[in-house]
């Protein structure tokens, strides 16, 4: 069967947005990390609105969970194709693995720096 790809501008919009949403609801009910972290990002979003923090608060807040989210999933990515094709240990898969966590860890550090940056503030 030959996959036939949709070049109107709406419908295959449409269509990516679809598969782009059946993707994180996907790696929301599979994936333990993005369970953790969406969890959290959860948590802060009560968080912001009990403590009214700022727009500019707010701003930050969302990226920074946005922006762990992406990561985690893209980390997420790179280690199941990493798995796909070399399912058995090998040192070189597991070094592209581990940047690729590097990766999740440099963000959830800027996460967390932003919320302290919030929140400590709220709680002096």
């Amino acid at each position: 069967m030959e996959f036939q790809k949709d070049n109107t501008f709406v419908t295959g919009r449409l269509k990516s947005m679809t598969y782009a949403f059946k993707g994180a609801v996907k790696l929301i009910k599979t994936e333990h990390s993005i369970m953790v972290q969406f969890s959290l990002g959860i948590i802060v979003t009560i968080a912001g609105f009990y403590f009214h923090i700022s727009q500019t608060e707010w701003l930050c807040q969302t990226l920074a969970i946005g922006l762990v989210l992406a990561v985690e999933g893209l980390n997420t990515a790179v280690e199941k194709i990493a798995d796909f094709i070399h399912p058995d240990y090998s040192k070189r898969i597991g070094f592209i693995k581990d940047i690729a966590a590097g990766a999740v860890f440099f963000a959830a550090m800027t996460a967390i720096a932003i919320g302290l940056i919030i929140y400590i503030p709220k709680f002096i």
